[in-house]
Formats: structure tokens, sequence, C-alpha cells
């Protein structure tokens, strides 16, 4: 199948690239500079394109991958110049977006698909080294769900298929997972730091734990995998943390009890916590300036 890709960004070039080495045909690709599309061609092998409309024309499957702000306006430009028809299946690989925001490609008579995979890809390369055998969501219209399915298998990977109302939350957890995971370890490296670590030690320092937590994570699973002073129901431990922030790293203080509330409920979970160590604990979570009291 001929394959067109509008927006030659990691995600764009990195699906190119598999594509073409699962015998895909790329038709050609267009970017918002001529520089950056000839950049993408030259790893391509195919053509480019000053305007994305030639490119749709001369495929049989259109991928837009430009930022999620340009998908529609892109879509409806192609739409308007003739760019779109009926037995084209055209693509974006946004994770917050359906495929509405494809209703001009539909309006000429195309498919539309949503096709997101859970997968950071820096750039080109690292999108070609991490996309296969990642899990995808599939969002769109029937023929189009049969084609992303397709799609998936030839990139080794799982999908599912989600619904339009739901996608804003599959995002979320996506950007808690990845970028959130970030603000965590950015936090952790903060504390350090207020403890008097510098902070090129402190990165050496907790990449070890930060890496074994991951791996029981992978081997338990949450909430097996949660150890520590909640975990065990501490409560002196935890008073001290609170106590020593207060005084050398106040503005952390708040980020640390909501995330100390939050894994009470996974220590509930994992069966670890009696009532009154859960008790003590959210008391003293919840109340800046309050020392636990018996229940």
């Amino acid at each position: 199948m001929r394959v067109g890709i509008i927006g030659t960004g990691a995600v764009g070039t990195g699906m190119g690239l598999l594509l073409r080495q699962r015998g895909y045909t790329i038709a050609g690709v267009a970017s918002r500079t001529m520089a950056s599309a000839e950049r993408a061609a030259a790893r391509l092998n195919c053509p480019a394109f000053a305007d994305p409309e030639t490119v749709a024309r001369r495929s049989e499957i259109v991928f837009i991958t430009t930022t999620d702000r340009a998908i529609g306006p892109v879509a409806a430009a192609i739409a308007g110049r003739g760019g779109f028809r009926p037995g084209q299946t055209v693509i974006h690989m946004s994770g917050s977006l359906t495929s509405a925001v494809l209703d001009p490609a539909r309006q000429a008579g195309a498919m539309a698909l949503a096709l997101h995979p859970l997968q950071s890809c820096a750039d080109a390369d690292r999108a070609v080294a991490n996309l296969p055998g990642s899990v995808f969501s599939l969002e769109g219209d029937r023929e189009a769900l049969a084609l992303g399915e397709r799609l998936v298998h030839d990139l080794e990977g799982e999908y599912f298929i989600i619904s339009p109302e739901a996608k804003p939350l599959y995002h979320a957890a996506a950007c808690v997972a990845s970028n959130y995971l970030v603000s965590l370890v950015d936090l952790s490296y903060r504390l350090m730091q207020a403890a008097g670590m510098a902070p090129d030690m402190a990165a050496r320092a907790l990449a070890p734990l930060i890496e074994g937590t991951w791996s029981n994570i992978k081997e338990k699973g949450v909430p097996r995998a949660l150890t520590g002073p909640i975990a065990r129901g501490d409560v002196a431990t935890i008073a001290s943390h609170l106590r020593s922030m207060a005084a050398r790293a106040p503005e952390l203080e708040e980020i640390y009890r909501s995330l100390g509330l939050y894994t009470l409920g996974v220590a509930g979970r994992k069966g670890s916590l009696d009532a009154r160590g859960a008790a003590l604990l959210g008391q003293l979570l919840a109340n800046p300036g309050s020392s636990p009291r018996s229940p």
C-alpha cells in the first residue's frame, strides 16, 4: 500500500521508516518546511513535496503526524484542495485527539483513524526502536479500524479499541506514566539536594533505586511492589520527613503530602496497613502542622 506522511517529526519519520521496512511504499512526504521534508525524504527514499495535498493524492494511507493543534487545520486545507478521496484512510497519531479532528477527510469520502502508541519517541531513531511491540489505541471508522489492526500487527504490537469519550482519560493516564514520572524523579532530586547532596550525585545515587522499583513493578505489579514507611504504617518516619521538609524544603511539602495520601490507598490494597495505621497517617498527611492522635 502507498503511504504518505505529512509532518516529518520523530513519530512521522519513525513510522515511515518502520512501514518501509515492512514492505509499504512511501509515496511522499511533506512538512512545515521543505528542509524538514527533504531530510525525511532522504531517509525514506521517497519524494518530498511542498504541499501536503500532493502527498495525499499519491497515497492510499495518509498519516498526518503534525503537532496536535495543526492536525485539524492541515486536514481541512487538504480537503479544501481536493487531496482526499473515497477509499483512502487518513490517520493521526495524537494521544489526546479523537478521529473527529479528521472530519474534513470523512466529508471527502475517506475513512478516519486515530492510532496512538503508548510509547515515548524523542527522535526518529528512538521511534524506530521503541514503536515495535508497543500497545496502540485505535479509534475511528469500522473499516479504518481493520487497517489499524493490520498496521499494529505489522509492528508486532498490541491494540485496544477506545471510545472517543474515553480518549481524554486515556491520555491523562499516559501523561501520568510518562510526563509526571519525570516530575516525580525531579521531586526526589530536589529533596536529595535539600539534604545536601550535589545534583549530579543525586542523579547517580537515585538511579539504581528508581530502576529497582520499576523492576519490582514489572515483576510483582501494583500494589505488591509498594515498600517503605507508608506500606508498613511507620507514622514516626513520615512525621520526621514532614518536620525536615518544613524546615529545609517547604515548597515541596504539599506535593509530598498529596502523594502520601494517595499512597495510603495503594498500601490498603496491598493489605500491609491496618486501619489504625491508615487513620494516623491520614491525619498526619492531611493536616499540616498537626501531630497524630490515636483514633
